[in-house]
């Protein structure tokens, strides 16, 4: 029986088919952007200087940028050289930084396209061998152009076993220090293939790239499937052009996280007020003008399927964009199992729910209600952890996700919270905080929120106010609507849950959480543990102080 194909084998596979369409779409400032062809040909100069340094079998080599051209490049180049990529989130500080290279043993840097590298720069060991993407900042480095002029191509199919490690994936530490999670190329392959089945991918299929590619989300579904199916991608250039990069990209995949399709709707009903909307999209033919016309406006109206993961989506925002006509669906997944675990389905999906099983993916609900899993991606394990590895798994071989949830009969996972997040009021109940700030979220006046109240007669929550709204509350008129408004929120998800699960306050943060503060992780998760010990000193006044909404 002749051997599966790995991942390479579907990336020399289109070297022909592909050599003359274009793959990767660069922007590069007030330039015409830069397009790159068939993903082998673009990197034949690469890899056999990496080979000629000699560093051994498996050697990790680590990657230090926003998401670009050559991130995809160097990746392919560091497989046909026999390495392991280490990839590291490019808002990460000097100390992560550090942590990640010396934790994973990389004996190579790749430095690209970075905001912050005069910073980030003093975590790297001063011995590190680097090279310069080409839209790195300014550096002394030996550029990756400067390599692939002076190094002579090589040809043919450089194999890697399945066993062999491709990537090492660091979690983006939403629950303490960042784990190495250890991926082959047999498993890296077997998801990639899945997705794109599952999904439908195509060569005719255009993405745009800009959730952070350290992050296993944005690696499966852009980056590895694409290599296994091809398509075009896109990539974007600055927060402040992204609605441009979207609309030249004009995606039919698009995959996104829960804030910044919160982020979409706020847009959009600041434009537009919610009743307004809501009218003019159930008039039958205005209706289907306003569809298109908001669609168009996002980037979005080529799109046929979207999808959302990373953390929970509250159902209302999904059934939003459905009256919009974009079909938008939620998955779950985890970096321990490569991205495939669920996703919901044209004709499986639910409010509330994170969809059914992929194809040989095993669910089970404990006693205790964790979701276990067994997955075609199953990590091969935590890098140098073999204590996390015993802790990790049944013995039965279904990995822990720390998740709680519930399925219904047709095979629909739902999740009700974090095993780790649950916290006991003074009235001696369990409150799990993920649903109660989903129906905050909600709120298109909220952008962010985060339950506590652990040993207190109640729970509260804080949440950070919409973008558009931030700016204005400081008008004592603006600030007394928005407190009414809050007041709303509060009875309507008190009315929604158990009497010992209703919040005593909303209290509102003055200071936005942030990448950049360390509040979020890259992917945009709220570090819970540094918030509330942040805030550790004023819940009992804020307890004290008279009234449903507090202004921190």
């Amino acid at each position: 029986m002749p051997a599966q194909k790995l991942i390479l084998d579907y990336v020399y596979d289109h070297e022909s088919a592909q050599r003359n369409t274009v793959y990767l779409t660069q922007p590069v400032g007030a330039q015409p952007p830069i397009d790159y062809l068939g993903p082998v040909s673009i990197r034949r100069g690469g890899w056999p200087h990496l080979r000629s340094r000699n560093l051994g079998p498996g050697a990790k080599i680590a990657i230090l940028s926003k998401n670009c051209a050559h991130f995809f490049i160097a990746e392919l180049a560091i497989w046909m050289a026999g390495g392991t990529t280490v990839a590291i989130y490019p808002t990460e500080g000097p100390d992560t930084v550090k942590f990640v290279l010396e934790h994973s043993e990389s004996q190579l840097l790749f430095v690209g396209k970075l905001d912050s590298w005069t910073h980030q720069e003093t975590g790297v060991p001063a011995n590190m061998p680097r090279i310069a993407f080409p839209l790195a900042p300014p550096t002394s480095y030996e550029t990756w152009d400067a390599i692939v002029a002076r190094t002579e191509p090589l040809a043919g199919r450089i194999a890697r076993a399945p066993d062999d490690l491709a990537m090492l994936v660091y979690t983006s530490g939403s629950t303490g220090q960042p784990k190495g999670v250890m991926h082959s190329f047999e498993r890296v392959t077997r998801c990639s293939e899945g997705i794109a089945k599952e999904v439908g991918y195509n060569a005719s299929d255009r993405f745009l790239s800009y959730l952070p590619l350290a992050h296993v989300f944005e690696r499966a579904y852009i980056e590895c499937t694409t290599f296994v199916s091809g398509g075009h991608v896109f990539f974007a250039e600055t927060l402040e052009t992204f609605v441009a990069d979207l609309n030249r990209a004009r995606p039919t995949l698009f995959i996104s996280v829960p804030r910044l399709w919160a982020k979409f709707q706020h847009g959009v009903l600041a434009k537009m007020p919610a009743r307004k909307l809501d009218f003019l999209l159930s008039l039958p033919i205005i209706g289907n003008i306003v569809r298109k016309k908001v669609l168009t406006g996002l980037g979005l109206n080529h799109v046929r399927l979207a999808g959302s993961g990373s953390a929970p989506i509250p159902p209302e925002l999904i059934a939003w964009y459905h009256k919009l006509g974009l079909n938008l669906l939620e998955g779950y997944a985890m970096s321990e199992d490569f991205a495939y675990s669920h996703l919901s389905k044209e004709n499986m999906h639910k409010p509330g729910y994170v969809g059914v099983p992929f194809p040989g993916v095993e669910v089970r609900i404990s006693e205790e209600h964790e979701v276990l899993i067994k997955s075609p991606g199953q990590m091969v394990g935590y890098y140098k952890r073999p204590d996390l590895n015993a802790e990790a798994f049944t013995a039965d071989g279904f990995f822990r996700t720390g998740d709680l949830g519930e399925r219904d009969p047709s095979g629909l996972l739902k999740l009700t919270g974090r095993l780790k997040e649950l916290f006991k009021t003074a009235k001696g109940k369990y409150v799990a905080p993920a649903p109660i700030e989903n129906l905050i979220n909600e709120h298109p006046i909220v952008e962010m929120s985060l339950v506590s109240g652990v040993g207190h007669p109640a729970a509260f929550a804080m949440v950070v106010l919409s973008e558009d709204l931030r700016p204005k509350v400081g008008d004592p008129t603006v600030r007394a609507e928005v407190e009414a408004q809050l007041k709303e929120v509060l009875a309507d998800v008190n009315r929604r849950v158990a009497e010992y699960e209703q919040l005593r306050m909303l209290v509102v943060v003055s200071d936005p959480w942030s990448i950049e503060n360390g509040l979020l992780t890259p992917t945009m998760k709220i570090k819970r543990s540094k918030i509330e010990s942040a805030v550790a000193a004023k819940i009992e006044q804020w307890y004290t102080t008279p009234g449903q909404v507090i202004w921190a």
